[in-house]
């Protein structure tokens, strides 16, 4: 983006500072980000870009083989395109000009307010992934309709989760929606998966993750007793990015610098039966 966009030029900040405040934004963001870790990335198309088309399509298709290559295949088709807004996610947060001031003189800058607002930016990303928000329009992995649901079954009990993902999985491959698979799972629901499974004498999410090979995700936005089993791959899901997390100046607050950390996205999903959600009554 460009940076007369982001007003940088009105903050006495050196190349080597903005360069550290940049790299500590996007170290935090990594550290916090859940799916973007098996979700594809569509993008980036630009800052300025206000909505992107959504292209919805039923069941899976497979092809034919022949010598001719005539014989009739079917067509892969959206069956619906929508449009759907990409809202800006941001928090904002305080340079105090002292801080600054000292930082002209060789003194190291304290960016912990940045690295706290980039941590706050990439929670919200996760919560719009997952949980979806009405008043934009915008559906997630645990809301979209017509997803697959089942029910969670008692996770306290060795066993369960095991037994609950190989189903799901059965589930998908029943429907033509095959591997990689990820599992996305609530912290409770993960910290119950390392349990001695007695079957085979090993942590029960190791068995877990032998299936799901795409990787096993936990994340605190997603609710206590809730799991989804996604098969993963652009023709089912992507995040539509416009703008990466990036931080600008939003101007002067009583001397000090008022910034934001923000990015530019919305999760796109194409084939919502490529998702199974796991839910259950709270543990």
């Amino acid at each position: 983006m460009s940076a007369r966009f982001l007003a940088r030029d009105t903050i006495p900040l050196s190349s080597d500072q903005w360069t550290q405040l940049d790299r500590l934004v996007v170290e935090t963001a990594r550290r916090s980000l859940v799916g973007r870790r098996f979700i594809p990335i569509y993008g980036p198309l630009g800052a300025g870009v206000h909505t992107v088309p959504l292209h919805e399509f039923e069941g899976v298709y497979i092809g034919e083989a022949d010598l001719s290559g005539e014989v009739e295949c079917g067509l892969v088709k959206a069956a619906r395109t929508r449009h759907i807004a990409l809202p800006i996610i941001h928090k904002d947060f305080l340079l105090l000009w002292r801080n600054v001031a000292a930082g002209t003189i060789g003194i190291p800058l304290d960016f912990a307010p940045a690295a706290s607002a980039a941590a706050s930016t990439a929670r919200k990303e996760d919560d719009l992934i997952f949980n979806g928000n009405p008043e934009l329009g915008l559906d997630g992995i645990f809301t979209v309709a017509d997803r697959i649901v089942m029910p969670l079954g008692d996770w306290s009990q060795v066993g369960n989760a095991f037994n609950d993902v190989t189903q799901a999985l059965e589930r998908l491959a029943s429907e033509g929606y095959f591997g990689p698979y990820a599992l996305a799972v609530s912290p409770l629901l993960h910290a119950r998966m390392h349990r001695v499974h007695e079957r085979t004498g090993v942590l029960e999410i190791r068995n877990v993750e032998e299936l799901v090979t795409a990787g096993v995700f936990r994340s605190p936005v997603i609710p206590a007793n809730r799991a989804a089993v996604v098969s993963v791959g652009a023709q089912n899901l992507d995040l539509a990015l416009a703008q990466d997390m990036v931080t600008a100046v939003l101007g002067p607050e009583k001397m000090n610098y008022l910034m934001r950390v923000f990015e530019v996205l919305a999760l796109r999903i194409k084939r919502p039966r490529s998702i199974v959600t796991l839910e259950g009554p709270m543990p």
